[in-house]
């Protein structure tokens, strides 16, 4: 039926026998209102377009308010005639509800398919880091501690760039700039990586630069420093095989992961060579620039390695004697052919640098500022396992040794034209620099000069 429209009318209308009948208002086509049998009262307003019949509800009656509902219907009236006259901006309102709903329905199908922060990790680290990267487990231990915790449920697609600046706000807060640097430059790589593979559009990470300056190291340990590191290496609480690896690392000037990825198979006599590559689980014992590199064993780094091969051998119950192949610096799990994580050479420097120190039953202790104490073990100020590196090569340019000598030892690249028509290995200038070497770090240690040349030895 058709009657006037105003408050009273609206508000008195009663529900009939039928399950519903609707009431269009006197003067204004299509505009109506459908009342319930519970009572309950919604407007609408009914159209065609090219024949084709529509409804559109508009709201339930009271909360929408008859004038609302007028100003609703008005509105639509317009787009009505709009799209029947073929304007531009004319559109069908039932349509493009239905349109809009198609669309919010699939928006939110494809948000559910959406990586989240933690399974974009997972698949970085699967696809790309393991494939590409020897520092793969570095990677995988940085996101897992700095980044899913704060943002692994969320979509890879929801980051913003401020989410990457409040992160690495927060590392360098805790004290830890070096931490915000390998944070963003690991989540840079992974986000340049989904862009890549078109899992995000975009990477949020554009246009941040790094959280902290870099500070390139140029430490050197004292001749006073290296007597006390390796002097207080017994009293050190780390392991027998981490110290033997670090007295290595100096007298060799090799890099530590290097060092730790030692094999038998790559000792021959005097000679260790380290592999341009080498197909195992974490790279570790590959040459960095991937040029295989023959290091020199001298003899006190011959007795560091059948020290280091005995303990091994006796740990896995070997006889005595007998020709032990395998890794120097093998991994505690012996169903793993493979070193240890070449990280903790570090780990157990930095922790006896700065080892916390507990009461009798175990308790950390304080200090009067509330920062835990600590002893350093060492007694040497803060230094890393490169560091001896370059202390090796410090002491070598000191002793005179040519600086195309001193590359050659560490297996630095040769740059320009001579890295293309210098192909001279420098074997036999590397052993006399690391004889010569050997020489000072004897006499540092035991504290008398010994210039002597060993003679029993054949020149490369």
């Amino acid at each position: 039926m058709k009657i006037k429209f105003d408050d009273p009318t609206v508000r008195n209308l009663k529900p009939g026998k039928s399950p519903y009948y609707d009431c269009l208002a006197i003067g204004e086509p299509g505009f109506g209102l459908r009342v319930f049998p519970t009572g309950g009262k919604s407007f609408f307003h009914q159209y065609k377009i090219d024949g084709e019949k529509h409804f559109m509800t508009f709201g339930s009656y009271p909360d929408m308010s008859l004038k609302l509902a007028r100003e609703l219907y008005q509105a639509n009236t317009a787009k009505i005639r709009a799209l029947r006259r073929g304007s531009a901006d004319g559109m069908n309102p039932a349509a493009e509800k239905k349109r809009k709903k198609e669309q919010r329905v699939a928006e939110e199908a494809a948000r559910s398919r959406a990586l989240s922060v933690e399974e974009l990790c997972t698949d970085y680290i699967e696809k790309h880091s393991k494939a590409f990267k020897r520092s793969w487990k570095e990677d995988e231990r940085i996101l897992q501690r700095e980044v899913v915790p704060l943002w692994g449920k969320r979509k890879a697609q929801d980051l913003v760039k401020r989410d990457v600046i409040v992160l690495l706000e927060g590392i360098i807060e805790r004290g830890s700039p070096g931490m915000a640097n390998n944070t963003f430059k690991i989540i840079r790589k992974m986000l340049n990586y989904a862009v890549e593979k078109d899992i995000l559009p975009y990477s949020c990470a554009t246009g941040v630069k790094l959280p902290a300056p870099l500070n390139s190291r140029e430490r050197v340990l004292s001749q006073d420093e290296i007597k006390l590191f390796w002097n207080n290496l017994e009293k050190a609480s780390m392991t027998d095989d981490v110290k033997l690896a670090l007295k290595l690392i100096l007298l060799t000037a090799q890099r530590p992961g290097e060092v730790i990825g030692m094999h038998t198979n790559d000792i021959d006599k005097d000679w260790w060579t380290i592999p341009a590559d080498r197909q195992e689980q974490d790279g570790k014992g590959r040459a960095k620039n991937k040029k295989s590199h023959r290091v020199y064993l001298t003899e006190t780094v011959q007795h560091i390695i059948a020290e280091q091969v005995e303990r091994v051998m006796s740990a896995r119950n070997l006889p005595h004697g007998s020709d032990y192949k395998g890794y120097i610096f093998p991994s505690r799990h012996q169903n793993k052919n493979q070193s240890v994580d070449r990280h903790a050479v570090s780990r157990a420097v930095a922790r006896n640098i700065a080892f916390p120190l507990t009461d009798t039953k175990g308790r950390p202790l304080y200090q009067k500022d509330g920062q835990p104490a600590t002893v350093n073990k060492l007694e040497v100020d803060d230094f890393t396992p490169h560091d001896l590196r370059r202390t090796a090569a410090t002491f070598m340019a000191q002793a005179g040794e040519m600086d195309e000598v001193i590359d050659a030892v560490l297996n630095h690249a040769k740059q320009g034209v001579i890295r293309v028509y210098n192909q001279y290995r420098y074997d036999t200038e590397k052993q006399k620099a690391l004889e010569t070497w050997e020489r000072k770090i004897l006499s540092i240690i035991t504290g008398t000069e010994n210039n002597v040349i060993p003679i029993k030895r054949k020149r490369a």
